[in-house]
């Protein structure tokens, strides 16, 4: 049953004119951003907290979320990231031993407007058929004109720079990390260093580089080439991030700069910059790819990897090719790059998240990758990515 404060009507008005009614928990108030979902039965701490998701609002398709309440561990940030987060029904009690408070409460201590008791099933239904559009999510304007109106007014997705709502301010060290979480086989990268430019990182990848021992320096993704090449690094990192990456100029053009001189890995945001750093172009998806079952297929290996995934932008198959990348993933739902490594230099980049977090850990092999290709300076092979993966059972 609901609370007395779970009572509250909230609304969602989507800019084709459809509304949905339904409860309000989280913080009162109003926010707005891209209507997205996320099919991942678990997670939704992961995904709250993941910086990615910064100017949307995140529907699950599982219906019940908040069982397993909140703690501080499982998180990917400081804070939630979502401009607003839609469910079918908000569990009444939570139960864990680990955690710390009620998804309801986290979501007011952060101010996150979150509602709860529509047909999230209709909602996924359209964003899939029409695609991802932007939404006015609101416990306080309950006129549905007056919403419909903001609603068309939202700032639109593409040539959006989101990552400088994320990104750091100055640069830091990180060491923590996965703890009990901690694989059983990592390729050991003691004595080397990593600069990761963060355009949003979720811990987990950082927490990945610690695992296998390696020194992690994290820039801001504004920083220059030229302060990038100051710390001398082993490799260089390209996060995860929000928004549009061809309006991330600012890290193309460090990117441009660094091409070939240092091993470089990129994950997600950071796989879209890369190709377009080294000429591709990058185009948006209709709905996106998010949620912890994507299927992809590594063309070196032959094996379907089940993936974590969160992006709206897909880089181009011929562009990437032309400017000498080689495809090595494929999204098996709608054939769309999902990895690449350069043609001849040290560069390849996922688009999906091998740290998981949450999801499966198929992909775990590829930071052992990024691990080898400092060390020898070159792309992984096929054959070198497969026995990696081999190992990972």
């Amino acid at each position: 049953m609901p609370t007395e404060d779970q009572d509250r009507t909230a609304k969602l008005a989507l800019e084709d004119g459809t509304i949905f009614t339904g409860r309000g928990f989280g913080a009162a108030g109003t926010t707005e951003g891209e209507v997205v979902f996320n099919t991942s039965m678990t997670g939704y701490q992961e995904i709250l907290t993941d910086p990615s998701y910064a100017g949307q609002i995140v529907t699950m398709t599982y219906p019940l979320i908040g069982n397993y309440g909140i703690n501080r561990g499982d998180v990917e940030s400081k804070r939630p990231q979502v401009a607003g987060f839609i469910i079918k029904e908000l569990a009444p009690l939570f139960s864990n031993w680990r955690a710390d408070t009620s998804l309801d409460e986290y979501l007011k201590q952060h101010n996150i407007v979150g509602m709860e008791g529509i047909d999230t099933r209709a909602l996924v239904r359209k964003l899939r058929i029409k695609g991802a559009m932007n939404g006015v999510l609101s416990s306080e304007i309950l006129d549905d004109a007056q919403l419909l109106e903001r609603a068309k007014k939202v700032r639109d997705m593409s040539g959006a720079d989101l990552v400088k709502e994320v990104k750091p301010s100055h640069s830091y060290g990180w060491d923590e990390d996965q703890g009990t979480w901690k694989g059983a086989k990592v390729e050991r990268g003691d004595g080397l260093h990593v600069v990761a430019l963060d355009c949003g990182a979720k811990m987990n990848i950082l927490r990945n580089f610690s695992d296998r021992g390696i020194k992690v320096t994290v820039l801001p993704p504004d920083t220059p080439a030229a302060e990038i090449m100051k710390h001398n690094p082993d490799g260089l990192f390209i996060s995860n991030g929000p928004g549009d990456p061809a309006a991330v100029g600012y890290t193309i053009k460090s990117l441009k700069q660094t091409a070939g001189k240092i091993p470089t890995f990129g994950i997600c945001l950071g796989h879209q910059l890369l190709g377009l750093a080294l000429g591709a172009k990058t185009y948006k998806l209709k709905f996106g790819h998010r949620g912890g079952n994507q299927p992809v297929k590594n063309l070196d290996t032959g094996r379907v990897e089940i993936t974590s995934q969160n992006h709206g932008f897909a880089v181009e198959k011929s562009s990437l090719e032309k400017a000498g990348g080689i495809v090595t993933h494929l999204n098996l739902n709608d054939n769309t790059v999902e990895g690449f490594r350069h043609r001849e230099l040290p560069v390849f980049s996922v688009q999906y998240h091998p740290e998981a977090s949450p999801g499966p850990h198929d992909a775990s092999y590829l930071f052992d990758a990024f691990v080898e290709m400092m060390k020898t300076k070159k792309p992984p092979t096929g054959q070198r990515l497969k026995e990696l993966q081999s190992l990972r059972g």
